[in-house]
């Protein structure tokens, strides 16, 4: 009888002890989860407690962007202008525009040749104005080009010279956006580095999707490049979305260039052709 009496305490103090113990790991792992503190893994060396990262590469400082993406892409944009014709350039001779161009990136590229990390007004500037001239001299080609396919002018009957032409003004009015977007984002390549700006001007998917990109991703050249293609090719925003008042302007006058350079010289293609 006492053997009976004596097997449910057991059994009881044994269970008590059980559910102190799963208490006890319980309030340690969440003591460690709060405190971002995760072990080494036994076997594969232990280098001691590590912080992981609250914020994602783009809200954080960095090393900032390679320069190599930007200098390239400006230098295509700058050969571009070379195939377009003589009477369609804004200043003769035609070479002008691509030399002061060139000489501006080569300074560009000789200040900061590997990071973009620096804050300087000068350099800004400098960035700034080599933008605002690619921009200025493709707008000027646009307009002249579309003078030119509206009076019936000869530089506008030949298909294959004329494909070629309005290829290379389309092309490097992607670069210009680009370039536009680049510089404006989050306050400009320096500014994204050094987290200056907290809300973005365009949202990626990386953004709102974190688990599908690498926890230091963050926006370099290529993604505003791949933002203006894809803008003048389908003239309107696919899977990057404006956010600010000024990027939604940029790409609606981004758009109306492309749909004008295409549709015209496309109709006019075909109309040769036939």
């Amino acid at each position: 009888m006492a053997g009976d009496d004596l097997h449910p305490h057991v059994t009881e103090g044994i269970r008590s002890l059980h559910d102190r113990l799963d208490e006890i790991e319980r309030l340690v792992t969440e003591g460690m989860d709060a405190a971002g503190v995760h072990a080494g893994t036994p076997g594969h060396g232990h280098d001691g407690p590590r912080r992981q990262p609250a914020l994602p590469a783009w809200r954080r400082p960095t090393a900032g962007e390679a320069r190599w993406q930007a200098a390239v892409c400006t230098a295509a944009a700058i050969a571009l202008q070379v195939a377009v014709p003589g009477r369609l350039v804004l200043v003769s001779p035609s070479w002008i525009l691509p030399v002061v161009q060139g000489a501006l990136l080569i300074a560009l590229v000789t200040a900061n040749p590997h990071r973009i990390n620096r804050a300087s007004r000068r350099m800004r500037g400098l960035s700034l104005m080599l933008a605002a001239l690619i921009s200025f001299a493709n707008a000027w080609s646009v307009a002249r080009l579309v003078v030119v396919l509206v009076q019936g002018g000869a530089a506008g009957s030949n298909p294959t010279s004329l494909l070629i032409t309005g290829g290379a003004i389309w092309l490097t009015n992607v670069v210009a956006f680009a370039l536009w977007y680049w510089e404006f984002d989050r306050g400009g390549p320096v500014a994204r580095a050094q987290a200056v700006k907290r809300y973005p001007d365009f949202q990626f998917v990386q953004m709102v999707s974190p688990e599908m990109a690498p926890p230091d991703w963050e926006p370099a050249f290529f993604d505003y490049l791949y933002l203006a293609f894809t803008n003048a090719a389908a003239f309107s925003p696919t899977d990057v979305m404006p956010l600010s008042r000024w990027a939604k302007l940029l790409m609606t006058v981004q758009s109306a260039v492309s749909i004008v350079t295409v549709a015209l010289v496309v109709s006019r293609a075909v109309n040769i052709l036939k």
